[in-house]
């Protein structure tokens, strides 16, 4: 079966990719900080349920969420093992279990190095959407299992996983730093997590517009788009949860949007509307749109006939401490001296 049999066939706006320099961040212990209630979690659990109950529009939108699933387990590419038991912490609709089942040049399917995959997520409508696609037919063997509120801790037993992936659901979570250690906890010694969440400058190009409208015609700024963690944050809670040999690095997705309606349609499609706990009742004025509208193309649509929307992505492993897995040396065990190869020669000073 050609993979694209696997889901329907829809048409899907134009996927831009612009790649930001990876790189690796040693985190630093960072000093604890209070839980912030940022998100309504009711909000969001309704938006979702609606969302997912119109099925074909939910599948239409399943652009962005197919993209970064299949780039997410693009790199367990890198990890040369077999994973008995998986979790998809945050399923949605299952992507990731669809993107291990796509075959990938001069590789089978992913879905042949584990041997069982635990689809885990708080909306059940989602959760279950496509159970009755071709794609589930391929898993080794699958189970979908529906997590309470986000504030309770996850109904699986500490060190039950060989890995855990996570494909944009965690930007939604108010304890993130729970959260990541709880994700320590249900996996075992030497195992890796994998993740990927929203965050940074996500859709600037709409926050900024509707800013700018805001204050042309109320006289101050409303949160319209959630706010979402920063890059350089990521490495601190992932030490402070308990990984180790960490990699964070960011990558951009540029869709392109015949307008700033047809954005926040899909947006609102996808269940990703705003659910902020600031925001304002009653939605957008129609002025504000059509004001947010105009400097949106004025900004960013550089004379074009679509409009342009980031998604910065952030993509994030670590590891579980295990005793096999590689330890830097104590210090003072070093036999270079780094100001020797720092400094030119002639330039050494006594």
């Amino acid at each position: 079966m050609k993979p694209a049999s696997l889901r329907p066939f829809l048409p899907r706006p134009a996927i831009r990719r612009r790649r930001i320099s990876s790189s690796r961040h040693y985190a630093r212990q960072a000093p604890g900080a209070p839980i912030l209630q940022v998100f309504n979690d009711n909000t969001k659990h309704l938006q979702r349920e609606r969302a997912a109950a119109d099925v074909e529009s939910s599948r239409k939108v399943d652009y962005l969420r197919d993209e970064v699933a299949s780039r997410l387990c693009e790199r367990l590419l890198d990890i040369k093992r077999h994973f008995p038991s998986v979790l998809d912490l945050g399923a949605n609709a299952c992507n990731i279990g669809h993107a291990l089942t796509v075959p990938v040049p001069d590789s089978p399917p992913l879905s042949t190095r584990l041997s069982h995959l635990t689809s885990a997520d708080s909306s059940p409508t989602l959760l279950h959407r496509d159970a009755s696609l071709p794609f589930n037919s391929l898993l080794p063997s699958h189970t979908r299992t529906t997590l309470g509120p986000p504030d309770q801790p996850l109904p699986f037993k500490p060190r039950s996983f060989n890995a855990v992936l996570s494909s944009l659901s965690l930007h939604w979570v108010n304890d993130l730093p729970g959260m990541l250690s709880q994700i320590n906890r249900v996996l075992k010694p030497d195992s890796p997590f994998l993740a990927a969440m929203l965050g940074g400058d996500s859709l600037f190009e709409l926050r900024t517009s509707l800013q700018l409208a805001d204050l042309a015609l109320r006289g101050g700024v409303s949160t319209h788009v959630s706010p979402l963690a920063d890059v350089r944050d990521i490495g601190g809670l992932l030490t402070k949860a308990g990984f180790k040999m960490l990699t964070v690095d960011v990558d951009d997705i540029i869709v392109d949007y015949p307008n700033i309606f047809a954005l926040m349609t899909d947006l609102q499609a996808m269940g990703e509307s705003n659910a902020a706990l600031t925001r304002e009742p009653g939605g957008l004025r129609r002025d504000v749109m059509a004001a947010a509208e105009a400097i949106y193309r004025a900004l960013h649509a550089e004379g074009g006939e679509t409009v342009p929307a980031t998604f910065r992505i952030i993509y994030m492993i670590g590891w579980t401490e295990g005793e096999n897995q590689p330890k830097p040396l104590e210090r003072g065990t070093g036999q270079l001296n780094i100001k020797e190869i720092l400094e030119a020669p002639g330039e050494k000073k006594s």
